[in-house]
């Protein structure tokens, strides 16, 4: 009987990924009933489920698709609910669980600090409370200089307590990479031209798309190089070589992101086309950036012409760098399958990058994270279709967008029916959680794992 018991108590205890998945499923719904009060709305009137929950979602997911405006539908009470799930979803439940923790002065459990480090993809647990602290403070911080640095700008234009609101939600909007905004109805459009707004934005967007391991690893790299006296050559050197890779690979796509942009809307009026030089740089830039999983848009998504889309799609779904704020299936992901291809090309043994060999488990795991991610984001491109009754171009920019958590629409979000705010719901929140943490979800069993040697199989591929 005691063998059972102890069985049954190891078969019914949930996975790590059980947690995640259901932490974040119950903060959409904690939300959504939340929206639902008649004083979270402007008007003080009831709002439907529908509506309630495709904002939690988006909220929660640090998407940004809306089908109401955030800043004329939503009361302050329901903007700062939806600013509490921006928060929630950027820090992720598990992080806020155990920010709760560590207020109430708790001891972390063996299975919590596990549970940590498979939200966060660490290679180990040692440190990891510390590691966690850090994450909570250093994210207060950059989010409170990015709002003062704001006030600057939204104070002067729309008066101290609007302005100082419009401030902190940009400032968290931005960072967690959730691409929503309190500013009015062409939210940063009006502000393209406007280098302060720009350089704020573009700054909190890529601190938090550069991962926490990332930044961390900079600033103790660059205080140990300054007491040293270290050359920039030398501190380069110092920074570990996922650093490396994650910074080159951020500053290809934002500048290749730079040139496709700035190529395909140079002649388009309805962009970039009357603007001076140095403003279509700059939009062009902000624009690669907001690819990224931001979300935030200083031109009309709808008037960007169908190369730019395109384009705009495929940095979508490549999104930010790991364990960050960013989404998408991740740069050094996206590069670790292009690195196992090019060294087949040439016949090598083994992907090298930076004099460091990339291991067959890691390629293996890029391999089902690009393949799942694509098929259900194909999957959801052809339901949206068939749903809503939309354009392959809108669909496919849609689906991309909120399986990367973007937040980028051609301007059909909010006339979305039932059926497409379902299948756009689905997107962001499979999205956010990875379509392999789904199927880890429901996996319930390891029985079938290889543990038998089979000999090899006569197949042909290419």
């Amino acid at each position: 009987m005691r063998v059972f018991n102890e069985n049954y108590k190891k078969k019914a205890k949930m996975s790590s990924t059980q947690i995640i998945v259901l932490g974040f499923l119950l903060a959409i719904f904690i939300g959504a009933g939340l929206l639902m009060l008649p004083f979270a709305t402007a008007r003080g009137q009831h709002t439907g489920l529908s509506t309630a929950l495709f904002t939690a979602t988006t909220s929660i997911c640090v998407t940004g698709l809306v089908v109401v405006d955030t800043f004329s539908h939503w009361s302050i009470f329901g903007q700062i609910i939806v600013l509490i799930l921006i928060q929630i979803g950027g820090f992720g439940v598990i992080t806020l669980y155990s920010g709760f923790v560590i207020l109430m002065k708790k001891r972390f459990s063996l299975s919590t600090r596990l549970l940590i480090q498979d939200y966060y993809n660490l290679d180990s647990i040692h440190g990891l409370i510390k590691f966690l602290k850090r994450v909570i403070k250093d994210t207060l911080k950059v989010e409170g200089v990015g709002a003062l640095l704001y006030c600057f700008v939204f104070i002067p234009k729309f008066g101290f307590f609007k302005g100082l609101w419009i401030s902190i939600f940009n400032a968290i909007s931005a960072f967690c990479n959730a691409g929503m905004d309190v500013i009015g109805p062409n939210s940063l459009i009006d502000y393209n031209t406007n280098i302060a707004v720009n350089a704020i934005t573009i700054t909190l967007i890529v601190l938090g798309g550069l991962g926490y391991v990332v930044w961390f690893d900079v600033i103790e790299t660059a205080k140990l190089s300054y007491k040293r006296g270290y050359s920039f050559r030398v501190f380069w050197k110092k920074l570990n070589e996922h650093t490396r890779l994650v910074i080159n690979l951020t500053l290809f796509f934002l500048i290749s992101g730079t040139l496709f942009v700035l190529g395909f809307e140079w002649n388009n009026p309805d962009t970039i086309a009357n603007l001076p030089l140095g403003n279509k740089i700059l939009t062009s830039f902000f624009q690669s950036v907001t690819f990224r999983t931001a979300g935030f848009a200083t031109v009309p998504q709808d008037a960007l012409t169908p190369s730019t889309c395109l384009i705009g799609c495929i940095y979508m779904f490549i999104g930010g760098s790991p364990v960050g704020t960013a989404g998408g299936i991740k740069t050094v992901t996206i590069f670790v399958l292009f690195l196992n291809a090019i060294s087949f090309i040439r016949d090598r043994n083994e992907a090298v990058v930076l004099k460091r060999a990339v291991s067959a488990k890691l390629i293996n795991k890029a391999t089902a994270i690009i393949t799942s991610n694509l098929i259900i984001t194909i999957v959801l491109i052809l339901a949206l279709m068939q749903t809503a009754q939309m354009p392959l171009l809108s669909a496919t920019y849609e689906i991309f967008s909120a399986t990367g958590t973007v937040g980028l629409s051609r301007g059909l979000t909010s006339s979305l029916n039932l059926a497409g705010m379902t299948v756009v719901m689905i997107g962001m929140y499979a999205g956010r959680i990875g379509p392999i943490s789904m199927a880890l979800f429901f996996s319930t069993s390891h029985a079938d794992k290889n543990d038998i040697k089979y000999s090899n199989g006569h197949f042909i591929v290419g």
